[in-house]
């Protein structure tokens, strides 16, 4: 199948990303073994959402995540031009690989082309990003929700504004580096969506610019507010511009996600423990978003009294007045009673209606009720023809598409089957297999608007 550009952009650049040291070296072997991971991972791969899950199970800081990033394929030029934006003439990337605790990593380098590295007022660092005509909107938008939240988080701890807060560490130039190339790394690779698996933030004391603290730094832990996180090993393991960098871009703190595996980027921080790989990971997959679900609601009554004979003209009087559908479940109450729950499922526009009803027509003296959301497939109808009539089949569909089930109606087929003197389940079978002749079966491609269907198995 032929690839998409956006594919083929990301296939260049997880390819050239990985030629960071000059061809021939030591690491030739280890590249090339990259390169075929990456080739492997974009041959024929569905139109999907690219996603990025980031591996902090380590911990995490910036430099860390902006070597994952250039290690995935983000092409370090244009990540070079994106933080010569905001300071030109200032600071030069390059990655190194490296290895740590055995494993192989891409370190980013942050090197200083001027002596002067001055710590800055938080609305300094937004006026320099504010005043960057080159840096595009979107890298700009995410690097000042960068520092607005580490702004923030100081802040709170230090019982301030955050018009008020001095950036110590976090405004040198090198963090600034840190958080403007990540904010541009992303984008450069094409990737639709961001999540996170828990974080590691460290144990034990840390010499800061406010004396010595302990980990996590109080600035970290107003960070991780909200996010699944553990102490994962001794030492400053999260840095707080780590953590802004997760917050800001990270959807939601999860597993990694079920995706087709289309590259990986590994980052190294600055210390080599031999008992642990002191690393981030960066894992690009496509991923299928699932069908859209909606909120409804479900009421519910349990009934040991009424005449059972009642319960089907109860059912479809429900679904008459607007429930989605409505059902009974046999229960045995206390005391040992034979009874029933009614359940009926509803949308927020006929609860009312349909709660009204059912305590009308049913004995019951109340009704409980609880939210769902309920994802649907997406469904289809075709006719097929049986014994000389029409019988509509029921398809339901994949986001692709491709059908997954094929049901005939019932109603159809008990109208046929009652004229033609044969029994139901004949016509059903009849209609099932006139459905498959005519190519509505699971794993086609049912086309949107024409009869035929293209079988893509």
């Amino acid at each position: 199948m032929a690839s998409s550009p956006e594919h083929a952009r990301l296939e260049t650049d997880l390819l050239g990303g990985l030629e960071t040291d000059p061809p021939g070296g030591p690491e030739t072997e280890t590249r090339a073994g990259l390169e075929s991971q990456a080739r492997a991972g974009l041959e024929s791969q569905p139109e999907a959402r690219l996603h990025a899950w980031l591996d902090v199970s380590a911990g995490v800081a910036g430099d860390m995540l902006l070597g994952a990033l250039l290690d995935a394929g983000a092409p370090l030029g244009e990540v070079q031009a994106a933080i010569d934006a905001v300071l030109p003439d200032t600071v030069r990337v390059s990655t190194a690989s490296v290895t740590r605790a055995g494993l192989r990593a891409t370190h980013a380098r942050i090197e200083p082309l001027v002596s002067d590295h001055p710590h800055r007022l938080w609305t300094q660092v937004r006026e320099l990003l504010l005043g960057a005509a080159a840096l595009a909107e979107p890298v700009r938008a995410q690097a000042l929700d960068v520092f607005e939240r580490l702004a923030e988080a100081e802040a709170r701890v230090h019982g301030m504004t955050a018009g008020e807060v001095h950036f110590h560490e976090v405004g040198a130039w090198d963090s600034i580096a840190d958080v403007v190339g990540v904010c541009a790394a992303v984008p450069l690779l094409g990737v639709d969506s961001v999540s996170a698996g828990p974080v590691a933030l460290g144990s034990g004391r840390s010499g800061t610019a406010h004396g010595e603290l302990a980990v996590p730094v109080p600035g970290a832990l107003e960070l991780a507010r909200g996010w699944e996180a553990g102490s994962g090993g001794a030492g400053e393991l999260a840095t707080p511009t780590g953590l802004a960098l997760v917050r800001s871009l990270a959807d939601v703190c999860e597993p990694l996600p079920l995706m087709r595996v289309a590259g990986v980027g590994v980052g190294a921080g600055t210390r080599d423990s031999p008992d642990r790989a002191n690393v981030v990971r960066v894992v690009l997959g496509h991923v299928s978003d699932p069908p859209p679900s909606e909120r409804l609601w479900v009421l519910e009554a349990n009934v040991d009294d009424l005449d059972p004979r009642v319960w089907p003209d109860v059912l479809s009087r429900l679904v008459d007045a607007g429930a989605a559908d409505a059902w009974l479940t046999p229960i045995l109450m206390k005391k040992g009673r034979p009874a029933h729950t009614l359940s009926v499922l509803s949308d927020d526009g006929h609860r009312s209606i349909v709660r009204d009803l059912a305590l009308s027509l049913t004995t019951s003296f109340g009704i409980r009720e609880y939210a769902v959301n309920r994802l649907a497939l997406e469904r289809d109808w075709r006719s097929v023809p049986v014994r000389g009539a029409a019988v509509r089949v029921k398809v339901s569909l994949g986001p692709d598409r491709r059908i997954r089930h094929v049901t005939p109606e019932f109603d159809d087929a008990a109208g046929v089957a009652a004229e033609r003197g044969v029994p139901v389940r004949i016509v059903l079978g009849e209609a099932s297999a006139a459905a498959a002749a005519a190519g509505i079966r699971p794993g086609v491609v049912l086309d949107r608007n024409r009869a035929d269907h293209r079988n893509e198995t």
